[in-house]
């Protein structure tokens, strides 16, 4: 235990590591490889207070804002390999999915830069209104103060860079808590940051457990907006007791992708939603995981699909040719585990997959599902998708809208009337056309709606949510 690194709390620019630790385990062979300080009560409000405090007496302009978050990207691309092999531990992230989450934060962190210089309001036309012929009015935005960032484990890096740096480009100070399964990436990026040149109390980082640290978090009046990540449990409970204030919630989708007969490239169709139903172990909140086909391609598809499923190399995360690692934890695999089980008792039928082997579960495809079982109608989070067959647009539209979640979709048509048909009738956030529900490009605003969130991500989306607009008149 003496021999593993020890990682602490950042309170006023000091790491602090006294009190109780917690163990941070590689999620492929389940060792530990680094201890965590918990942040008690006290400390937590004092982690609050600092960035109060520092909100109301310490600003930095636009211009620093701005070079501290572009030498911040620099660093991050120069210590690349130290942050993705830290991932690659702590998350069981493939080491080629690691590089690519870190330069995908190095991008999310020069786009909230550049966004940090384009916060404007509005000029209004006051002067149309009756009686207010002499006055000017416009807006503008101004920071909202404390934000409180909580961030998961399945991106702990990227998605960790889409709260924090678009929050101290708008102005705020930030209390962060990290996933207390993957905190270290983030607690390097506070490093990062500090050696970029951002002021002590702009950002603090307080670790633990959900249960012990939410309830301190979310009780503190000072704190004036909450952004969150997680699941659709968690995202309720923190929008219930947060009562009016601010909230950005990204939660929880059964992502479904629908193949129609006419698509232009099946092969392509069909690489993509397989991969990216099983990528991060299908981890990520818009994993394919429900892949509705016409009947008319639906055994070609059933059969390439197999055969690119069973092509993935499953194993240890650390060896490029790696296509899946572990899952965050045995207790999700064998979660994961007890549903397809259930679906198969249910009259689901495997066509590859099913097995475990501890944390690790192989790529499945299911077919002969229904809507009513739990790997259709709630989140799998896992390495899981199922394929069901159609012959009719609407009852599948139907179908795809049929679910309290309503992240992102994807629909594969070479039909251009079909296709605008999706973009209007299908509830989600984001509508892919000839691609997947997983693509997501950082600059562009995400979000879902139902279960799956209110509010949007994305730098410049990210920034307006995090700043209120502030109304002038003047009377000239």
């Amino acid at each position: 235990m003496s021999s593993l690194e020890l990682y602490g709390n950042l309170v006023n620019g000091e790491w602090t590591t006294s009190g109780e630790t917690f163990e941070v385990r590689n999620k492929y062979t389940h060792e530990a490889f680094a201890n965590v300080a918990k942040a008690d009560k006290a400390l937590i409000k004092q982690a609050i207070d600092n960035a109060h405090e520092t909100f109301y007496n310490h600003k930095l302009s636009v211009t620093e804002r701005y070079n501290i978050l572009m030498k911040a990207a620099e660093l991050f691309a120069e210590r690349k390999e130290e942050i993705a092999q830290t991932m690659l531990q702590e998350a069981g992230k493939t080491i080629t999915d690691a590089r690519t989450e870190v330069e995908r934060g190095i991008q999310t962190f020069i786009a909230a830069a550049e966004e940090a210089k384009q916060i404007s309001g509005q000029g209004l036309p006051i002067q149309g209104s009756p009686g207010n012929e002499e006055k000017m009015a416009f807006t503008i935005r101004v920071p909202v103060g404390v934000v409180c960032a909580i961030t998961p484990f399945n991106f702990p890096f990227n998605l960790t860079a889409h709260k924090i740096a678009p929050a101290i480009a708008a102005g705020n100070t930030v209390v962060l808590k990290p996933a207390e399964k993957t905190p270290v990436s983030a607690i390097k990026m506070a490093e990062i940051l500090m050696e970029a040149g951002l002021p002590k109390g702009f950002f603090n980082v307080v670790n633990g457990f959900g249960h012990e640290t939410g309830p301190v978090l979310m009780a503190d009046e000072r704190i004036a907006m909450y952004t969150f990540t997680g699941s659709p449990t968690v995202g309720k409970m923190i929008k219930n007791n947060t009562g009016i204030r601010k909230v950005t919630l990204e939660l929880g989708n059964n992502s479904p992708n629908i193949i129609h007969h006419d698509v232009k490239d099946l092969d392509r169709a069909v690489q993509l939603v397989v991969t990216r139903g099983y990528s991060n172990s299908g981890q990520a909140c818009i994993s394919v995981q429900r892949v509705y086909v016409h009947e008319d391609i639906y055994e070609d598809v059933l059969q390439k699909a197999k055969g690119v499923a069973e092509s993935l190399i499953v194993g240890d995360p650390s060896l490029d040719e790696t296509n899946i690692g572990p899952m965050i934890g045995v207790n999700e695999a064998e979660r994961t585990e007890n549903w397809v089980n259930e679906a198969v008792a249910q009259g689901a039928e495997i066509v590859t997959g099913g097995k475990r082997d501890g944390a690790i579960f192989h790529p499945t495809i299911l077919k002969n599902v229904t809507e009513d079982m739990k790997v259709m109608c709630e989140e799998v989070f896992a390495p899981v998708i199922s394929i069901v067959p159609y012959n009719d647009v609407d009852n599948v539209f139907k179908r795809v809208n049929d679910s309290n979640f309503g992240l992102q979709v994807g629909v594969f048509t070479s039909d251009l009337h079909l296709a605008m048909r999706a973009a209007q009738e299908l509830e989600f956030g984001g509508v892919n056309i000839n691609d997947v529900s997983t693509f997501r490009a950082d600059i562009l605003p995400y979000g879902g709606v139902k279960n799956s969130g209110v509010g949007k991500e994305g730098p410049k989306s990210t920034i307006e949510e995090m700043t209120d607009e502030k109304v002038i008149t003047l009377y000239i």
